[in-house]
């Protein structure tokens, strides 16, 4: 339930997010409420959130649409209101066809367009205004991810007094990358408003760095960057991970195990039962682990009447047409695969082309032999370590692509590269038929990193390296780099 807080008392703690942390439910007799929306994020942020009393910043979902403030859940929602064609320049373009396969590299071309920038420099000058409006005296804001990485240097510039930190989900690329973007300067300072920047990765850390030493020439020290006005930011790894134990204990629940077993009876009862779960996303490398599960399968490596291979492919960004021809083509490759080695029994892949709640999940991960995660480029991907936390039994085996952030904790995994259709084909052969004792040592290693380092820890670690960034007295500027950003000029 939410109430209307139509004058919001100012916050010590705030997040700034692209979305709100809640999702718009509406009941038969037309009645509207909101609900906690499904993710890692907002468990972990949740309870600092509800013991700060909070305010978290964020478009409510729906375009053309202003909200006033509200309380939800013991913290505040401050909605910022996104146009359609905001939504269409900002989001769905420079962020998502322009910005994501960029800092994924390059596995799709990006685009640039100037109006593209103008959308989001615009609207991160109105994340940036909302968050000043609601962040009290000496507040701690965490800005998340690669839309709004112009916010911390706009909120530096109106509030001087904010601890201010960052955290990029996604992968941020070498400098050879990202030196395409047109506005990569405006990008790195933005980020350099904030005292801390976090990265899934030592790499992309390290990659951030190198570029302000080469691009700014600024003065770097390890995680260390400093700017001209005497303040340091800090680029260090964060890496994000998941509510262990709440997959653990949902996992070992009665619906679930209930669940899965009619999981697999449906699927034919297989001795073998290959499990992937993906946005559909052309870094997620869908069609390359499906091919190569084909091929398995056309080589008789892989008996189809005794295995089964289940992909869930949740729908993402429906309107943008690298994501259409993706569906298409994935469509077409299950098609062709059922169509040349499937019977009327079993097709050779099960293709659920739809999103579930995470209860089914984490039925599908218990019922599953082999979980299958090969993205192309991944930040982290949190797929495998709710994988492992839901293997409570230490069995099960873990395919895992080296290019996923993940792979350099979860080292136990059976490593492949997504990019040789032959490593991929050995790697779930291995994981199928290796034995037992292998399986059980392997995937005990896997659930004491996921169950060490989870979610908890990761908010933490972080939150607790900003509130050690020296406190500013309140109105003495503390500036970022360089001049404001400019935004449409493309500079060095």
């Amino acid at each position: 339930m939410s109430e209307a807080a139509p004058q919001l008392q100012p916050a010590d703690f705030v997040v700034v997010a692209n979305r709100l942390p809640v999702d718009r439910t509406t009941d038969t007799g037309g009645a509207v409420a909101w609900r906690t929306s499904p993710g890692g994020l907002v468990t972990a942020l949740e309870p600092v959130m509800q013991e700060r009393h909070g305010a978290w910043v964020g478009w409510p979902g729906a375009p053309d649409e202003a909200l006033d403030p509200f309380d939800y859940d013991g913290y505040h929602l401050v909605p910022v209101p996104l146009s359609g064609q905001e939504i269409e320049d900002y989001y769905e373009g420079f962020s998502n066809g322009t910005l994501w396969p960029l800092y994924h590299d390059v596995v799709a071309k990006p685009e640039y367009h100037r109006e593209w920038w103008d959308a989001y420099h615009a609207v991160n000058e109105r994340f940036a205004e909302a968050t000043m409006r609601v962040a009290g005296p000496g507040a701690t804001v965490w800005v998340q991810d690669y839309q709004l990485q112009l916010v911390p240097q706009m909120l530096r510039r109106r509030r001087p007094d904010l601890r201010i930190g960052f955290f990029l989900h996604i992968p941020f690329p070498p400098i050879e990358l990202f030196q395409q973007l047109p506005w990569r300067r405006q990008i790195i300072e933005g980020l350099l408003g904030a005292d801390i920047i976090g990265f899934q990765t030592p790499g992309g850390a390290q990659n951030f760095t190198r570029i302000t030493r080469q691009r700014l020439k600024l003065e770097t020290h390890r995680e260390m960057i400093t700017l001209p006005s005497g303040r340091s930011a800090r680029a260090k790894a964060y890496p994000i991970s998941i509510d262990a134990k709440g997959f653990e204990t949902l996992a070992q629940s009665r619906p679930v195990q209930d669940r899965a077993r009619e999981l697999r009876h449906e699927l034919g009862d297989p001795e073998v039962l290959f499990l992937g779960v993906d946005r559909l996303d052309y870094t997620k490398g869908i069609y390359h682990r499906l091919r190569a599960y084909g091929e398995l399968v056309a080589e008789r490596v892989i008996d189809p009447r005794k295995a089964a291979f289940l992909q869930v492919a949740t729908p993402s960004r429906e309107r943008v047409e690298e994501y259409k021809r993706l569906r298409d083509d994935v469509n077409m490759l299950v098609g062709r695969i059922n169509g040349d080695l499937g019977d009327l029994r079993r097709p050779a892949i099960t293709y659920l082309h739809a999103s579930f709640p995470r209860a089914e999940l984490a039925a599908m991960y218990t019922a599953a032999d082999v979980c299958v995660v090969t993205p192309l480029r991944d930040g982290m991907n949190l797929v495998c370590k709710e994988y492992v936390a839901c293997r409570s039994g230490t069995d099960g085996a873990l395919v895992l692509s080296e290019f996923a952030g993940a792979a350099g904790e979860l080292r136990q995994a059976y490593m492949i590269n997504p990019y040789d259709i032959n490593s991929m084909k050995h790697g779930m052969t291995l994981a199928m038929n290796d034995t037992v004792q292998n399986k059980r040592r392997r995937m005990r290693a896997l659930r004491r990193q996921v169950f060490t380092h989870d979610i908890e820890a990761w908010a933490t670690s972080f939150l607790d390296d900003l509130a050690a960034v020296p406190a500013t007295t309140a109105g003495v500027p503390r500036p970022g780099v360089g001049a404001p950003a400019s935004r449409t000029g493309a500079q060095a």
